[in-house]
């Protein structure tokens, strides 16, 4: 059945606004006056028998079943790209504002975002790495638009999607004498070598609290900021370190031996949105383009 051009043009506005977030913004976006946008909207509504907008403190947020329809317009907006050769989608589509910590960024997510562009051409991506306090202080000034990272992040202002969980791993020289065994518990770690992470990590306080409460005493080697830079100094035979599996180990990495530690500490790998905003319709495309394309792996699972 054909798609009559007025009811095109009420899920225009609908994705319109959930992206720009003001009826202003929906308007610029497609050429048409701000009372053309209210007018769509009111038909759309009509049309569903519900509210797909609400007003709070001088803002407009989309509903539950708003952002739920606006995902099942994708298949549409592309079928029509092929057929008319215009990319309904991301018509005066702006870029993705994306940043993403280095490990995550160098060891998973760049294929991903050429992958991504790939797939669509008109897509445009702007990729910053940065550490995560900078990435959450841009998601905070409207900077980004999209974030992802492991930290433990306890901040308001900003969202956290969870993406994948994994478990807290115990990374060694191949030739270290606790690679013989299956799992690694805190006594095992009596009189050992560690190589840690810098105090101000979440990771470092958690550790210190499970170590100490086992009463166990070992050697702080080394200290740093990524799990990349503990890898390669576990690499060069300085000790044992704690580890977010995820994406560093999820395949073979020579030199080191990976084996579960026993405590309780899980990570979540996630994206990062601003409170109160609505994802844009890039970044609703690039999470899911990311949960479809992330294969299986020992170490995490779906969040």
């Amino acid at each position: 059945m054909a798609v009559h051009r007025y009811r095109l043009r009420e899920l225009e506005a609908l994705r319109a606004l959930i992206t720009a977030g003001t009826t202003v913004g929906a308007a610029q976006r497609l050429g048409i006056s701000q009372s053309a946008v209210s007018r769509a909207l009111t038909q759309l509504e009509s049309r569903v028998g519900r509210a797909l907008f609400e007003r709070a403190s001088g803002r407009i947020e989309p509903t539950e079943h708003a952002l739920r329809l606006n995902d099942r317009l994708d298949p549409l907006f592309a079928t029509l790209a092929d057929i008319e050769g215009t990319d309904w989608s991301a018509r005066a589509e702006e870029p993705l504002r994306l940043i993403i910590p280095p490990t995550l960024a160098h060891h998973f997510i760049i294929p991903k975002v050429a992958k991504f562009i790939q797939a669509a051409p008109n897509r445009r991506v702007q990729l910053d790495i940065q550490a995560t306090d900078v990435l959450v202080s841009g998601i905070l000034d409207g900077r980004y638009d999209l974030g992802l990272t492991s930290g433990m992040i306890q901040r308001s202002g900003v969202t956290l999607i969870p993406w994948r969980k994994s478990k807290v791993v115990c990374a060694m020289p191949e030739n270290h004498p606790l690679a013989r065994n299956d799992v690694i518990v805190p006594a095992d770690l009596q009189g050992a070598d560690i190589v840690g992470f810098l105090g101000r990590l979440g990771t470092r306080t958690l550790m210190d609290q499970i170590l100490g409460l086992a009463g166990v005493q070992y050697n702080l080697l080394a200290e740093t900021a990524t799990n990349m830079a503990a890898l390669e100094l576990v690499r060069e035979g300085l000790g044992v370190t704690f580890i977010n599996p995820f994406p560093l180990v999820s395949r073979h990495m020579t030199g080191i031996v990976v084996r579960p530690f026993k405590a309780p500490i899980e990570y979540r790998t996630s994206f990062v949105v601003p409170t109160g905003k609505p994802p844009t319709d890039l970044a609703r495309q690039f999470m899911r383009f990311v949960r479809l394309s992330t294969p299986k792996d020992p170490y995490s699972e779906p969040a």
